[in-house]
């Protein structure tokens, strides 16, 4: 009996001893973890240059070992990348692709900017982010990511909205900008801010199955602003979230980014200072047509110019510095109800027709039984077929309903900025049905009827 308690009491100090060398080495692992957790920024710190170095490691030959072998690139070509500083502006469908490509190809520092955090909707297209990365802020989760593949890059995160009090400080940090935003007032911002700090601006932009790409600030070539000298009214820009795109297509066109970064931070030099690269993902074509040079008038980058510090840009284009869904207010309140408002008078029976102004592709994906639709483009265009139908389901209603007041339209969409556009539309017909009819749209659309009304409703 003795020496069974003796045996068991050898087992179990060997056991305690087994799980103290493993407490140990789990705590060497996590101190080596924690110095590969980039340290995230909310504002802008300043930097230490980029150390020049003179020959490569017996590691960056076998790493970079097949890019060397470019005659286009080299030794000196791959030290060049060492020492340059490359600034991402969004860490989306575009950024993630181009911080990849960059990080591999052992580009020095990499500097990663959004205030966004990662959603399950992104995943489809942004493709440094995971699953276990949602709600996570883009640039750290981009920064991880990027640290799994090449630990030598000097990565940064800015958690941070890019804005006219911050941008000139951060991009005069930083040799070359590539920017990945999808709204315009960033555009004008970035554009603006590299001119001012003489940095060249690697610019794309994706929607659908199109893609473009040109290089701005470069080599004596025009800015944004000589191109675009006006914004566009802010009803006319589409992006991702009301477009929609094809996940491989911003891609291809970060990968477009990361090849030109390259070029100019090699040394080899970028061929897209006046050339737009213009890429069709549904012909599988990609065509190049050359810019207009720049333009001795333009506000900022002319002989004359009078934008010599940043300015208001939302001001500026009359719409918000944000990649999500716009929200437009083009109608009056007496114009528009709330999902909450549609909700009783359904409850309530009251007649009404529900007209849904979404195109095909979106009303197959979710739609409420009680609508009709009526694509805000057939309306645009008066199709014949789809007017008629209008006029009839109204036609009908005012029959079924002798001795009461008319009964109301109201109009749906994904966001209430489709629906607002169609009242308009339907305000300006005459001699038809619509005639004395109350046409109204829903303020929020039927994502705001799925987030305040019905949970179980799709959201897209």
């Amino acid at each position: 009996m003795a020496e069974q308690v003796g045996y068991l009491k050898a087992q179990l100090r060997e056991k305690e001893q087994e799980i103290a060398a493993l407490k140990n080495k789990l705590a060497i692992y996590e101190k080596k973890n924690a110095t590969l957790v980039p340290e995230l920024h909310d504002r802008v710190m300043p930097l230490t240059p980029l150390k020049a170095r003179t020959a490569l490691t017996k590691e960056d030959i076998l790493r970079y070992s097949r890019q060397l072998l470019l005659p286009e690139l080299g030794v000196q070509g791959q030290l060049n990348l060492s020492k340059t500083s490359v600034l991402v502006v969004g860490c989306g469908g575009l950024g993630c692709p181009l911080a990849q490509y960059l990080a591999a190809s052992g580009i020095g520092r990499l500097g990663l900017v959004d205030y966004d955090e990662v959603e399950i909707s992104n995943l489809h297209r942004q493709v440094l982010h995971g699953e276990e990365d949602q709600g996570q802020p883009k640039p750290l989760s981009a920064a991880n990511a990027i640290r799994r593949l090449n630990s030598t890059v000097e990565c940064i995160p800015y958690h941070l909205q890019l804005s006219p009090e911050n941008a000139l400080q951060l991009i005069q940090q930083y040799d070359i900008v590539a920017d990945c935003s999808d709204n315009v007032p960033t555009r004008y911002l970035v554009n603006d801010a590299c001119v001012l700090s003489g940095k060249p601006l690697v610019s794309a932009s994706a929607l659908r199955m199109e893609g473009q790409l040109t290089v701005y600030n470069y080599d004596g070539g025009p800015c944004y602003r000589c191109l675009f000298p006006i914004p566009p009214p802010p009803e006319m820009v589409t992006n991702c979230s009301d477009g929609g795109v094809l996940g491989v297509v911003p891609g291809i066109m970060g990968c477009f980014q990361a090849l030109e970064v390259l070029k100019i931070a090699s040394g080899h030099g970028s061929s897209c200072g006046q050339q737009l690269v213009m890429f069709d993902a549904q012909s599988a074509k990609v065509k190049s047509i050359r810019l207009r040079g720049k333009l001795s008038g333009c506000a900022v980058c002319g002989e004359k110019p009078s934008v010599t510090q940043l300015v208001d840009y939302e001001a500026f284009c009359g719409s918000a510095a944000t990649d999500k869904c716009r929200r437009l207010n083009l109608l009056s309140s007496d114009k528009r109800i709330t999902v909450q408002d549609y909700k009783s008078i359904v409850d309530d029976e009251e007649p009404h027709l529900l007209l849904d102004v979404r195109p095909l592709v979106e009303v197959d994906i979710c739609h409420l039984p009680s609508s009709i639709n009526i694509p805000l483009s057939s309306l645009e265009k008066r199709k014949r077929e789809h007017m008629q139908l209008l006029e009839d389901r109204i036609g009908q209603m005012k029959r079924q309903i002798v001795g009461v007041c008319w009964p109301s339209v109201y109009v749906i969409c994904k966001l209430g900025n489709d629906s607002q556009k169609a009242v308009q539309i339907l305000g300006e017909m005459s001699g038809s049905e619509v005639d004395n009819i109350a046409v109204k749209d829903i303020r929020g659309g039927l994502m705001a009827w799925a987030q305040w009304i019905d949970p179980t409703f799709p959201q897209y």
